[in-house]
């Protein structure tokens, strides 16, 4: 029973730094962690996009209006015989931006850049909250693991313990049933205990090749130490998702002015030369045409100005998304940490009855059924208080990472 109490009474004292910008001992460093999410496949998609949007926008910036030539070749007749005249035209013209089209599509092409920036940063985001509850996952099967299978050794004892004692006469066929009905089941806990930690561990390694969990403890969670107006301020700052919507909303504004600005169409300059009459007459001139602007533009004005109000709501909603998400983070934080004090309490305390039943049961006070069912209850608690310390970690954790407060997460 020394062994049941000293995993209850197990205290980690590495500590958890709140919002502070170190790593906290139970994640791996930031040079780890960026070189494992880097070869994420969703984060190398987000880059190469980045690389696509930066031709995008020079793109835009260009314009899709090019020199245009033409070449025209003739030939003139003359009723009632004679010679014929050859003669051709050259022309070459180009639409010109007017109206200060130039400088909002050099604008539009900027918001181009700073989205898909802000989209690089959230698949960063994105792969650090999954590289964080596989790390956590992987360190509570661990664990786990190790809890259960400090239960099989202790079952396998009773079990020997019992069997002396049936051939001393001091135990009945009914306990060594009892016992090997317990031993077995610690067995079946403990080999899905390593089924789970091996399955976390392959999630791990297929997805951050070179990511490998230490042999070591969860640390003991700590309560938050800034209030949840600190922690919504902070994630919204540092949140991809809404700096994304925020540009969204930029562009659709630059989209409608861009619009606006096209009920005034853009003219087509060019220049020409031709030569007629035999060659006698060289004509050089320039020209220019402008469309003009009807119903389709102011369409597509107003069309504008109602994705200006889509992309706002849009901003709304992911606003509201955001402290909604930050709110259900810090209760998590908050609950879990308490239901981990009342779990390891629990703990220590059935420890004690197990171990007075223990003793109890060695000087024939007490029978094979309670020992069991008060291990079991010392089982469950521990369980509890891991489960409990490990979610409290992970939302602690989790916010420090949507606050970009860990592993240098902000995009390049």
């Amino acid at each position: 029973m020394k062994l049941l109490a000293g995993i209850a009474i197990m205290a980690w004292t590495l500590p958890v730094f709140g919002n502070s910008l170190a790593t906290p001992p139970d994640l791996p460093p930031t040079a780890s962690v960026r070189q494992w999410i880097e070869q994420d496949p969703a984060v190398q998609e987000a880059r190469t996009a980045q690389r696509a949007a930066g031709h995008t926008a020079a793109m835009i910036a260009a314009s899709p209006n090019e020199w245009t030539a033409s070449l025209a070749a003739q030939r003139r007749s003359f009723q009632g015989g004679g010679p014929t005249s050859n003669e051709w035209h050259v022309q070459l013209e180009r639409p010109i931006r007017i109206n200060g089209k130039a400088g909002l599509d050099q604008q539009l092409g900027e918001v181009e850049r700073v989205i898909a920036q802000a989209r690089v940063g959230e698949a960063i985001q994105e792969s650090a909250r999954a590289l964080l509850d596989l790390w956590i996952d992987g360190l509570t099967a661990l664990q786990a693991q190790k809890l259960l299978k400090e239960q099989e050794t202790f079952a396998q004892a009773n079990l020997r313990a019992v069997e002396k004692r049936k051939k001393a006469g001091d135990a009945s066929a009914l306990d060594i049933s009892v016992a090997a009905t317990d031993f077995a089941d610690a067995q079946r806990q403990a080999n899905t205990a390593a089924s789970t930690l091996e399955k976390v561990r392959a999630k791990l390694r297929i997805r951050y090749p070179g990511a490998q969990l230490p042999a070591k403890l969860l640390s003991d969670p700590i309560p938050l130490s800034d209030m949840e107006s600190q922690w919504q301020e902070r994630v919204l700052e540092a949140a991809d998702p809404l700096h994304i919507a925020q540009a969204q909303l930029h562009k659709a504004k630059l989209t409608a002015s861009r619009a606006s600005a096209d009920r005034v169409p853009d003219p087509t300059v060019g220049v020409f030369a031709a030569s007629e009459a035999f060659r006698n007459e060289r004509i050089v001139g320039i020209s220019i045409s402008i469309p003009f602007g009807g119903t389709y533009r102011n369409e597509r004005m107003r069309q504008s100005l109602q994705e200006v109000e889509v992309a706002r709501a849009a901003v709304g909603r992911q606003r509201r998304d955001l402290q909604s998400g930050v709110a259900e983070t810090y209760a998590n934080a908050t609950g879990n940490f308490a239901r981990w004090q009342l779990a390891k309490q629990a703990a220590a305390a059935t420890a004690e009855s197990a171990r007075l039943i223990q003793r109890a049961y060695s000087l024939g006070e007490a029978d094979m059924q309670s020992l069991l069912l008060v291990r079991r209850q010392f089982l469950d608690a521990s369980r509890a208080a891991l489960e409990a310390r490990a979610e409290a970690l992970r939302a602690n954790y989790r916010l420090l990472i949507d606050a970009h407060q860990i592993w240098d997460l902000a995009p390049e």
